[in-house]
């Protein structure tokens, strides 16, 4: 069991070196994790991947790290992401309507939620973008500079 474990470890560890060492400078690959990360936040389940390539190719962004900037959602985290990115917006527009719960996201029912929550939503999902983007960009941009002085 430890033996697996350990090969495990190590195909994640060079699929992660892999996805670092993508084509571009430290810059565009931060930007690309940051557009990635920007629109994961956001509740367009199926099209995240597609929004986030395209938002990198307009801020000049490496794709594939777009692409896996968007898995900061993922059914581990669309509960907490999105109940969050809610009551954001419920912050800063006040209570609406009842959340409706999490089974209408997982029925595609988001149209029929109504206004008052689908605004409270893409506000507090706009907000908690930003914030992550930011924070990713910065950190990962850092980061990639410092790898790149050691080589």
């Amino acid at each position: 069991m430890g033996r697996m474990l350990r090969k495990a470890q190590q195909r994640l560890q060079r699929g992660l070196q892999w996805l670092w060492q993508q084509e571009g400078t430290p810059g565009q690959r931060a930007r690309g994790l940051a557009a990635g990360i920007f629109c994961g936040c956001f509740p367009i389940f199926g099209l995240q991947t597609l929004v986030g390539i395209a938002m990198a190719s307009v801020v000049r962004g490496n794709h594939l790290l777009a692409a896996a900037g968007t898995w900061i959602s993922n059914p581990f985290t669309y509960v907490p992401l999105y109940w969050f990115n809610y009551r954001i917006g419920s912050l800063l527009l006040g209570p609406g309507r009842q959340w409706p719960g999490f089974d209408a996201l997982h029925r595609d029912d988001i149209s029929q939620m109504g206004w008052s929550v689908i605004s409270r939503l893409i506000l507090g999902s706009s907000i908690t973008g930003t914030v992550c983007a930011a924070l990713g960009w910065w950190l990962s941009l850092n980061w990639l500079r410092q790898q790149q002085r050691k080589r």
